[in-house]
């Protein structure tokens, strides 16, 4: 059987991996579910690390703990991040399609003259468009709110 001692670096070197594949997806190099099967072997290992801690002596277990929640912390960081990436490509790619959509709508209705009532529909669209946007960018704001808020906890952990 493994011990604790063996698989541990282990693991942090797939951390460090894990780390590495977020900035090929955030650069368009790999595919985001290649991220997550790296995501979920290191949940794995750190699950399996868990169960062996218990084989260690008392005054080793607590040390061991402390590394494994650094090690849970960090996956849940990384898969953080990578949720967030995934969210803005996905609201980048329909902010896209609706931005081509309604050029297209505008083009249409300049070179036909403009129907008062396709205008009309296409200025309500427009502007419900206009209204999406803005609350995105209210979710990026908070989400960027959220992110601060928790590295400063986590300075106040680590000074405190």
């Amino acid at each position: 059987m493994t011990s604790i001692v063996e698989l541990f670096p282990k693991s942090r070197k797939l951390a460090y991996d894990v780390r590495q594949q977020l900035s090929q997806v955030q650069n368009n190099l790999i595919s985001p579910s290649e991220l997550q099967i790296s995501l979920d072997e290191l949940k794995n290992q750190i699950e399996m690390l868990e169960k062996l801690v218990h084989r260690e002596t008392p005054a080793q277990r607590e040390v061991w703990r402390g590394k494994l929640a650094d090690l849970r912390e960090d996956a849940s960081s990384i898969q953080r991040q990578g949720e967030y990436y995934d969210r803005m490509v996905s609201a980048n790619v329909r902010v896209q399609r609706e931005r081509q959509e309604l050029l297209t709508r505008r083009r249409r209705g300049g070179r036909a003259g403009g129907d008062a009532e396709n205008g009309i529909r296409d200025m309500a669209n427009e502007s419900n468009s206009l209204s999406s946007s803005q609350n995105m960018v209210g979710e990026l704001i908070q989400s960027g709110e959220a992110q601060l808020s928790n590295l400063m906890m986590q300075r106040r952990r680590m000074t405190g």
